[in-house]
């Protein structure tokens, strides 16, 4: 079904009925939230940032686990209350105060507006948690897809903070991590499966920081990388460290294309880490917190959440993964849906973030 709206949108975009971004933004719009007496739910700013606060109506004198939600979307659609019926779930079956962070979406605010907005809410959170009825060293910070990306960049950006709390963890929910090589074995064995098929990937991916679609060929076969980046990066992002089970499907190395100087310079923004996480300096990825990353087999951007995986570990950060063997990419956001579009894989992962938050 998110295939066939994806297909929908596009295909009135191209005949001039509607923007494929705002119809996506509609369509999101109409899901509706599940009523809920237990809740307790209030619309507020942090600075400049909308936010909607979730928590139990139950008197609780303790303070609660506090958890930071940046929706999906590539920075374009998605909005608080697309995502109403997860914060929800979230807030009943771990306690914990929700607040979802509504940012400012592209284009009319263009990237890195959506960062930005991510991390001012963070910090606000993490200096007024008690006005809200968090411990402060208990709060965590959760994303999915872009949302993933957003969370993972501003948890490097907050580690060489010593005027803030440490992040107690940050949840990873198939994010998109990096530009550098879209010919991994997940990007060559899900290449046309929605709803996020590879050549889509790329090009939602470019819209989102208004770069040129001209070079999307380019892109794929690797010209936008210099051999000063390809020697820097080949210990972070290389089908070498991905593990054997995962390449049995299909996979076939690609040739190195050779760099062309006009595509490195007009690429330059797809290695900023705010855009693509994966390529952050050793010395931030050492002091990130424990990171709860989800994997979904049938999704080109498994293979971003492989390679985050063991650059964490590498530096002895400690990662719980839960990779769905049946997942594909968005089968959490639809988990909620109901039996038309829920299904088990999503209830799988949704179960395991659950248990994982209930830890910290």
């Amino acid at each position: 079904p998110c295939g066939f709206f994806y297909h929908q949108a596009t295909f009135l975009d191209k005949v001039g009925v509607i923007s494929e971004v705002h119809l996506l933004r509609v369509m999101m719009e109409t899901i509706p939230p599940l009523k809920d007496s237990r809740l307790l739910i209030k619309d507020l700013r942090f600075e400049r940032v909308k936010v909607r606060i979730y928590q139990l109506k139950t008197s609780n004198k303790n303070l609660r686990r506090g958890i930071l939600y940046f929706h999906g979307g590539v920075g374009r659609f998605g909005s608080i209350r697309a995502y109403e019926r997860k914060c929800r779930y979230f807030c009943r079956k771990t306690n914990s105060v929700v607040v979802s962070v509504g940012y400012r979406l592209a284009p009319e605010h263009p990237y890195p507006a959506q960062f930005e907005d991510c991390l001012t809410a963070t910090i606000h959170f993490l200096r007024t948690a008690q006005d809200h009825g968090v411990d402060p060293s208990r709060i965590v910070i959760c994303g999915d897809s872009s949302g993933g990306t957003l969370t993972a960049a501003v948890a490097q950006a907050l580690v060489n903070r010593r005027d803030l709390p440490k992040l107690r963890a940050q949840i990873l929910i198939y994010p998109f991590l990096q530009c550098v090589d879209l010919n991994l074995p997940s990007y060559q064995q899900n290449k046309g499966v929605p709803i996020l098929l590879k050549e889509r990937t790329l090009v939602l991916g470019l819209k989102y920081i208004n770069m040129d679609l001209g070079i999307t060929e380019e892109i794929f076969k690797g010209c936008h990388v210099s051999e000063d980046r390809r020697l820097k990066y080949q210990k972070w992002v290389s089908p070498d460290y991905i593990p054997h089970e995962f390449k049995t499907r299909g996979y076939k190395p690609s040739p190195t294309c050779l760099p062309s100087k006009e595509f490195c310079e007009m690429a330059e923004y797809l290695f900023d880490p705010v855009f693509a996480p994966l390529l952050a300096e050793d010395s931030v990825i050492a002091q990130l917190p424990e990171t709860f990353i989800l994997t979904c087999e049938f999704d080109v951007l498994r293979d971003d959440g492989l390679l985050y995986k063991k650059r964490l570990e590498d530096h002895g950060i400690k990662v719980t993964w839960c990779h769905l063997q049946e997942g594909f990419h968005g089968t959490v956001f639809v988990a909620l849906f109901g039996r038309v579009l829920g299904f088990r894989s999503g209830a799988k992962g949704l179960q395991k973030i659950v248990n994982f938050l209930r830890l910290m």
